[in-house]
């Protein structure tokens, strides 16, 4: 969420970035509502100081004996109080409708974020590791003849509808040995401290991160109010909410393996064979918290650390820098990994970090102090996929597909596979 009063400061610069982002201005109607209400608090402030005037002088008055004065100052002041009642819901009525206004609209990019307006614009920065040359026309995840009996989308469309998979044996086997590989590398290699968030949270835990209000849609909620999250990203940075941390702790990286859920909402007709876009899916997230000189620095730490596991993998990537058009709503810059799929003869999202500044921060009212009793500042959030499972998954498998139908697999997943290195053709760990 933007502070007003940096708002205030500077409109034309807080319009500009909301241009960069593709958005109409809106410094004059916030600017309107604030000095309503500003207005309002002089009103409410003066108001009550002429209260507890009149009120004082109905005490003198009924102490000297002077009855008539006392009725018709204890009359001013029970009117006064009626009218101070008055102002001050509209008082609340402005605050509420300044705080909508600013919950609705999106982070600013930074300075060096490139302009555009979508995937198109997006800055390639980094590529790594050969793609792979087939002497066959390489096939889609879900057309390969190991994962016939492994992945059945009929089984779970009958069960729960479109956009959901049911991994069986042994493709189960490699799903899992993904998960416990990646957040075994996070917590054991990068310094990320493991956690087992709630999937359920509350509407103000969606607020702290950005999903609500603008973007109930995307999401799912159930019938006594909680809400499925998206990723644990939203569990893990309201671990700090209205909180005062110590600066010692500081950064605080955690990283969670869950489920995550999403409604995919206007994305119907998009890739819907196989499993690339599920309502259901699950994901190692990480999560930093830092001051706000650090936050770079840790955006950087953070794309490596998702980056090294594609590479322990040996799975081809790209890196790109999002353009100001294809940012989230949250971020003040991204860094997109896409993972070759050779079956789409294309990249692929597997990861996205981000940093957030202190725009989540304010949301969730979450502060540091530098030093014992200094005042309190907003923490730097920062969120990363590290990484997407079902969508490692999709790139292990079109990756290392062999022409017989069998694939062969990473050598880093042995020891979660004990030992095995391939997806026989028939569906077989061996």
């Amino acid at each position: 969420m933007h502070d007003i009063r940096k708002i205030v400061h500077d409109p034309k610069g807080f319009d500009r970035s909301l241009e960069r982002r593709g958005i109409d201005p809106l410094s004059s109607v916030l600017l309107e509502i604030d000095q309503n209400r500003r207005n309002t608090i002089a009103v409410v402030e003066q108001l009550r100081a002429e209260r507890n005037t009149a009120s004082r002088s109905a005490g003198e008055a009924r102490a000297n004996g002077d009855h008539e004065t006392f009725e018709r100052l204890r009359g001013t002041a029970a009117r006064m109080r009626e009218e101070i009642a008055r102002f001050e819901a509209n008082l609340q009525e402005e605050e509420q409708r300044l705080r909508s206004l600013l919950l609705e609209i999106p982070n600013t990019a930074y300075d060096d974020v490139p302009d555009g307006a979508d995937e198109d614009d997006n800055v390639e920065v980094r590529r790594w590791g050969a793609r792979r040359e087939f002497s066959f026309a390489p096939k889609e995840h879900h057309e390969l003849e190991c994962c016939r009996a492994g992945m059945d989308f009929e089984l779970a469309a009958r069960l729960s509808g479109a956009r959901f998979v049911v991994l069986i044996g042994a493709v189960a086997r490699i799903h899992r040995a993904l998960g416990q590989f990646m957040l075994d590398r996070q917590t054991t290699r990068n310094g990320y401290t493991e956690t087992n968030p709630p999937v359920l949270v509350l509407e103000d835990t969606m607020i702290g991160t950005g999903q609500l209000p603008k973007f109930a849609e995307d999401s799912y909620q159930t019938n006594d109010g909680h809400w499925l999250i998206p990723t644990s990203e939203v569990s893990m940075t309201n671990y700090v909410s209205d909180q005062i941390l110590d600066g010692d702790r500081l950064p605080l990286r955690l990283t969670a393996h869950t489920l995550c859920f999403r409604s995919e909402a206007g994305a119907a007709g998009r890739d819907t064979a196989g499993m690339l876009r599920q309502h259901q899916f699950e994901k190692v997230e990480m999560v930093s918290i830092t001051r706000p000189e650090d936050s770079l620095g840790e955006l950087d730490r953070m794309t490596a650390c998702a980056e090294e596991i594609l590479e322990t993998l040996e799975l081809p990537y790209r890196t790109v820098i999002l353009c100001t058009g294809d940012m989230g709503f949250g971020a003040s810059r991204t860094h997109d990994i896409e993972v070759w799929l050779p079956g789409q003869n294309t990249y692929r999202e597997i990861s996205s970090c981000s940093v957030c500044d202190e725009f989540q921060a304010r949301r969730m009212n979450a502060r540091f102090r530098r030093t014992p009793g200094a005042r309190p500042e907003f923490v730097h959030t920062l969120n990363g996929s590290g990484l997407a499972i079902g969508r490692c998954l999709i790139a292990v498998l079109e990756n290392g597909q062999q022409e017989d139908g069998s694939v062969q697999l990473p050598a880093a997943l042995g020891d979660w596979l004990e030992g095995c290195s391939t997806l026989t053709a028939d569906g077989r760990l061996a």
